[in-house]
């Protein structure tokens, strides 16, 4: 183990097998036991199932709650790099993966939606590691992953709504098909699924610095509290898949479609605004902040609105779990691809130790 893979926990370095087994295990469930689906939408009320928002509320908590909040102010004082992660985030990245979804999966309008929702929900978790791990600059990064919790949280509906209901029906891509979704009914999930976390996720962070200290929140509870993210996530993906069982024989071609876009999208993101950001000026820890920032997905938000809003057996909500699967091994690429552009760029010697995967 390197100096800096220490920062990789075990079930996050296998996250990608993980997500595999639970996927697979989810189709057996399915296929042993069919009743299942029975069992869990009786424990529902409306189209929500209480199991399933428990799981996703939990998913969503410990990432809202280790976000650096305090950390915004030293970000916003740099205009260049705010100014350019806004453009990159928020402009340039949902418009990338919108483009890529419709290229790719035009005739496969839900996995198409699925992947768009993806495209709008921005990182707050997993980039810090690869971030750290990448040797960026962390402050930044963390005040980047803060200034996005909160944009995520006053834009991700108004996106859902412009993306999914104006500019689709716009292309006539979805003509003749009822996809049409309510702003109000977008902004409920949104609140569901990010705001009752975040508010949580903040009162527990903020509340732990006055009662106990920052010291105990970071070395103490935000460790123990980390585990219930994944296993969340992993549980989530168990049910979900338990609904999919008759796509066993099909799931691997329904896969690769949906990974094509996802895949180019990490790599496009990446590598723009890398190259980008150097030829801005940007020091290289700045400029690694700035790309896996700006790379990355809050697949976690995706799944739980997606759920919400076309249900947990929904093609959209599956196109959705596919992107964790790929975005461990491809983002450990990017880890080795950053250290090795920092000696040919900015002329700084790898640490052969600090390579993950030769």
């Amino acid at each position: 183990m390197n100096k800096r893979g220490k920062e990789l926990s075990l079930i996050e370095k296998y996250l990608t097998l993980w997500i595999f087994l639970a996927m697979v295990f989810g189709v057996a469930l399915g296929y042993v036991f069919p009743e299942i689906a029975e069992v869990i939408g009786s424990l529902s009320i409306g189209t929500t199932s209480i199991p399933i928002a428990i799981g996703l509320i939990l998913m969503m908590y410990p990432l809202l709650a280790k976000v650096k909040y305090e950390e915004m102010g030293r970000v916003l004082t740099n205009v260049k790099l705010i100014s350019f992660s806004l453009l990159q985030n928020w402009i340039v990245g949902p418009i990338v993966m919108f483009l890529l979804a419709v290229t790719f999966l035009r005739a496969y309008p839900e996995y198409m939606m699925g992947v768009i929702v993806i495209g709008l929900a921005r990182c707050i978790a997993m980039v810090i590691v690869w971030n750290e791990l990448a040797e960026g600059d962390r402050e930044l990064c963390v005040g980047l992953v803060a200034f996005n919790t909160i944009f995520q949280v006053l834009l991700y509906a108004v996106y859902i709504y412009i993306f999914i209901n104006v500019m689709l029906d716009w292309l006539g891509i979805t003509k003749g098909l009822n996809i049409s979704i309510s702003m109000g009914e977008v902004a409920k999930a949104v609140f569901v699924y990010l705001g009752i976390p975040f508010i949580a996720g903040v009162i527990t962070r903020y509340g732990s610095f006055k009662i106990k200290g920052r010291e105990w929140f970071e070395n103490v509870l935000a460790p123990k509290i980390s585990i219930i993210t994944p296993i969340a996530l992993l549980f989530t993906i168990i049910v979900m898949f338990s609904f999919k069982g008759e796509y066993i024989v099909e799931l691997p071609c329904h896969v690769f479609r949906i990974a094509m876009p996802l895949v180019l999208y990490f790599i496009i993101m990446w590598f723009i605004t890398f190259f980008i950001g150097y030829k801005l000026g940007f020091d290289y820890p700045q400029n690694t902040a700035e790309a896996f920032t700006a790379a990355s997905n809050n697949f976690e938000l995706a799944i739980a609105v997606s759920v919400a809003i076309w249900g947990i057996s929904s093609n959209q909500a599956f196109a959705t779990v596919i992107g964790p699967l790929l975005e461990v091994p491809i983002l450990i690429s990017l880890v080795n691809v950053a250290l090795k552009l920092r000696e040919k760029l900015y002329g700084v010697e790898v640490d052969k130790s600090l390579v993950l995967l030769h």
